[in-house]
């Protein structure tokens, strides 16, 4: 999440009551089990709910091609606010709604 969230020196806080009553939105910043090391805590930023349509650009480095996708029903389209070194929805596809921990309501 840099530049957001700073490696070091950051804290943040996070409640888990919004996630269970489905109150995340667009431009949340949510703590996220990761879907690829379901042991690590990640910190994204939510794009896109089930229904929305998401274009993205699918490999920053090296082009400016956009992909667009359709979130599935019960899952959240999910990036970090780095574009090019940030291991996100781009590469994994959209999250289940369940794998959501906490949002950040406080940096």
């Amino acid at each position: 999440m840099l530049p957001t969230i700073n490696l070091t020196g950051d804290l943040v806080l996070a409640e888990r009551i919004s996630t269970r009553f489905n109150k995340v939105c667009p431009g949340d910043v949510v703590l996220v089990r990761s879907p690829v090391v379901p042991r690590r805590i990640v910190t994204k930023r939510v794009i896109g709910m089930e229904g929305d349509r998401v274009s993205y650009v699918a490999d920053p480095k090296s082009s400016d091609k956009f992909e667009t996708v359709v979130v599935p029903q019960g899952h959240v389209w999910i990036e970090g606010d780095n574009i090019y070194e940030s291991n996100d929805s781009r590469k994994f596809g959209a999250v289940p709604y369940g794998l959501i921990e906490g949002r950040v309501f406080l940096r």
